[in-house]
């Protein structure tokens, strides 16, 4: 990513306009128009190049999110159902043993119940 970001640097400050001192002949005028317009094209030639080179990253990154949020995402309704509120708890703690913790707060409303999994029916036959 910071090789990256060298060139769009310079880039960009190649294609801001800059302040010059303003001559009685016209033929000056056409030549830095000219080279504006060649250093817009050699941006626009860049930009291209990086969006070639970084797109497919992008995609598969796509990809791997949108996988992560659909493995993830029964994970995570279950312990938000879990965890009511998140003011009700205290910061975490770390014990010396490495252990995270998170206190209830004492003053807190009670928890809710816990969501009881759903019992798999016992099968009739065991296969060996």
């Amino acid at each position: 990513m910071k090789q990256l970001l060298a060139p769009l640097l310079v880039v960009a400050m190649l294609t801001t306009p800059a302040v010059a001192q303003e001559t009685e002949e016209g033929a000056d005028a056409g030549d830095l128009d000219e080279g504006f317009s060649l250093l817009e094209e050699g941006a626009k030639l860049i930009f291209r190049g990086i969006m070639e080179e970084v797109g497919p990253s992008l995609d598969e990154m796509q990809q791997g999110l949108d996988e992560a949020g659909s493995k993830l995402g029964p994970a995570l309704s279950q312990l938000m159902a879990l965890v009511d509120d998140v003011k009700n708890y205290e910061a975490p703690e770390r014990l010396p043993n490495g252990d995270v913790i998170i206190r209830r707060k004492p003053d807190a409303p009670p928890p809710p119940p816990l969501m009881q999994p759903e019992a798999e029916p016992a099968p009739d036959e065991i296969e060996l």
